[in-house]
């Protein structure tokens, strides 16, 4: 749940979390359980919560535009809550999500996708966060928005993995549970054009052009005799490559199998994979990340790679992400296989770096095995809370998980 100028918060925002909820004099109902309003702090206006509508794109757009979120269309609001697989196939009816209103401006957006899961043969309907961006003099309301949320009563599953700091101490005052797998906020990846990234290293440590491109030579040199050195990144078989990379419309059903039964882990809890839902999450309209899927189909060996080609970055660094991967018995062989066509798609992409984040413990250690470098965030992006207190307990387990990029609202974005 990315969230814009909610990140810049103290560390103490539960505290007003807290403090809000406890304070029941301060919110006046208005009769409908999804408008509320509440009595102002001096000096301020009255702010009213309601659910957001389709007739407030424009402003709830030009509002997250304006606080860092990136740019939306109709026809993208259209995607995620009409065409949503999961809208269809619950008959729910769409819930966009919820709007902070104040003087007759919107101050406040968070927006919850409906999502598809699978777990121990069951389905479930998820509902990720979205969007969450609040005008710094309305912060102190942000518990009305995310509450919102977790009220939802047709929702078995809540999901937000893209929180930051600030958003993941929210997360964490209305029990919501990080994800039990410790390294998942570790991002790892190999730089596959030393040059330019040494530069954009440079500059992020505040160097004029200059000096950044005179230490991005010399680091890239460094770089480069460490990649060699201890050989970091996959390698390709010597022949017979046996990885086709396509288009995302080319995906069709040759993964049903391995989609419908969690690939041997029907206990592990997973986003619901078809080749139309697949189409759905990484094709979205005016689309500006270029999808490649990367596919291994051996005598006895089957998998898949989705990597997302993302847009330059303002640094002038391109990078790449594993968005999505599953693999016949987690084979580490066809594993690096599809990594290395991965990089090489990266490179002819632009990219200079390829990213990869999550997946389960055992596949995480095959990339280890290819030394790539690693960064971690700041704190745990994903986080998770089940409407049954069962289930909750269930996905305490780190086994219990199937998480990456593929989850919540992470690559969902155009």
């Amino acid at each position: 749940m990315s969230s814009g100028p909610v990140s810049n918060s103290k560390g103490t925002i539960a505290d007003p979390v807290h403090n809000r909820m406890r304070a029941g004099s301060a919110t006046q109902s208005t009769g409908n359980s999804e408008s509320t309003r509440v009595v102002p702090a001096r000096g301020t206006a009255a702010v009213r919560l309601r659910e957001a509508q389709f007739s407030d794109f424009e402003r709830v757009s030009a509002m997250n535009l304006r606080l860092g979120q990136g740019p939306d269309s109709p026809e993208n609001w259209k995607r995620l809550w009409i065409d949503n697989p999961a809208v269809i196939e619950f008959k729910a009816a769409p819930r966009i999500g919820w709007v902070l209103e104040s003087a007759g401006e919107i101050v406040g957006f968070l927006g919850s996708i409906p999502l598809l899961y699978e777990f121990e043969g069951k389905p479930l309907f998820a509902a990720a966060t979205c969007r969450l961006a609040i005008e710094p003099a309305f912060r102190a309301y942000c518990h009305l928005l995310i509450s919102s949320f977790f009220r939802q009563k047709n929702v078995d599953l809540f999901l937000n993995s893209t929180a930051t700091v600030s958003a993941g101490k929210m997360m964490t005052a209305l029990n919501a549970a990080p994800l039990p797998q410790a390294d998942y906020g570790n991002v790892l990846f190999w730089v596959l054009d030393p040059r330019p990234f040494a530069k954009a290293v440079f500059k992020k440590l505040g160097m004029n052009s200059s000096f950044a491109g005179m230490g991005g030579a010399i680091g890239a040199a460094v770089l480069r005799g460490d990649i060699k050195l201890r050989r970091r990144g996959p390698r390709s078989r010597p022949a017979g490559n046996p990885v086709v990379e396509t288009n995302m419309s080319e995906m069709g059903n040759e993964f049903n199998q391995l989609w419908s039964d969690g690939n041997g882990h029907p206990a592990r809890l997973m986003a619901k994979r078809t080749a139309a839902i697949m189409r759905w999450h990484f094709d979205p309209p005016q689309n500006r990340r270029k999808i490649r899927v990367l596919s291994f189909k051996g005598a006895s060996e089957l998998g898949y790679l989705i990597v997302r080609h993302e847009e330059k970055a303002a640094n002038g660094l391109q990078r790449s992400l594993v968005a999505d991967l599953m693999i016949k018995n987690d084979d580490s062989d066809v594993l690096e296989q599809l990594l290395a066509a991965a990089c090489r798609s990266a490179k002819s992409a632009g990219s200079q770096v390829l990213e990869i984040m999550g997946f389960p413990r055992n596949i995480r250690e095959s990339v280890l095995k290819l030394k790539p470098y690693s960064r971690r965030y700041p704190a745990p992006p994903f986080f998770y809370k089940a409407r049954e207190r069962a289930l909750h307990e269930k996905l305490t387990q780190e086994g219990a998980w199937y998480a990456s990029p593929f989850d919540g609202d992470t690559t969902l974005w155009p």
